[in-house]
Formats: C-alpha cells, sequence, structure tokens
C-alpha cells in the first residue's frame, strides 16, 4: 500500500466512530408534532417557562435529548411526562421531529 493510502486511511478512521443521524424530514416532523404543541408551542417557542423551548435548536441535541428520554437516562424537570411522550416514536420519527423543530 502506498503512503498516500496509508495516510488517507488513518485519516478517516475517526469518521467511522461519528454517530449516525437519519436523515430528518421537516415537513413530515411538522405533521408528527401536534402532540408536542400542547407544551412547546405550534412553533416549538414555548411561553411556559418550565417547558424548553425547541424551536432553533440543533437537530442533533434535539435527536441526542429525544433519545435520552427514550431510554429514561434524561432525569429532572418534565422528564417523567417526556418518557410517555417520546416512547413509541422510532429514529424516523426522531430526526424528523427534530428537523422540525431545527427549521425554526
Amino acid at each position: 500500500m502506498s503512503q498516500f493510502l496509508r495516510i488517507a486511511a488513518v485519516a478517516c478512521l475517526p469518521l467511522l466512530t461519528l454517530p449516525a443521524h437519519a436523515a430528518g424530514d421537516a415537513a413530515a416532523g411538522a405533521a408528527k408534532a401536534a402532540v408536542c404543541i400542547g407544551c412547546h408551542g405550534v412553533d416549538g417557542n414555548s411561553v411556559v417557562p418550565m417547558f424548553p423551548k425547541l424551536a432553533g435548536q440543533h437537530a442533533a441535541y434535539l435527536e441526542t435529548s429525544i433519545k435520552a428520554y427514550q431510554t429514561q437516562e434524561r432525569k429532572g424537570g418534565n422528564a417523567v411526562q417526556m418518557y410517555a411522550m417520546v416512547a413509541n416514536l422510532s429514529d424516523q420519527d426522531i430526526a424528523d421531529l427534530a428537523a422540525h423543530f431545527a427549521s425554526k
């Protein structure tokens, strides 16, 4: 193997460890977000201090947060209510919701 190929192979190794995120569809997420409106507001800009604003957050952050609620690793605040809200979401549902709120 040439020196160039060895360097290229080593340089690409870190990319193999990056978490995979499903590509979210913001339009599909908008349709799925109806259940979120009650607490987080129509566009993800909650006016109630105890419910966080979702609008404009990074999609990867939203995905990670929702998955942490699904596994019940995320605690405190309204976590118990969130456990039930996200329990049956698929990875694609999560990616779609994250894309929707990130686009706001």
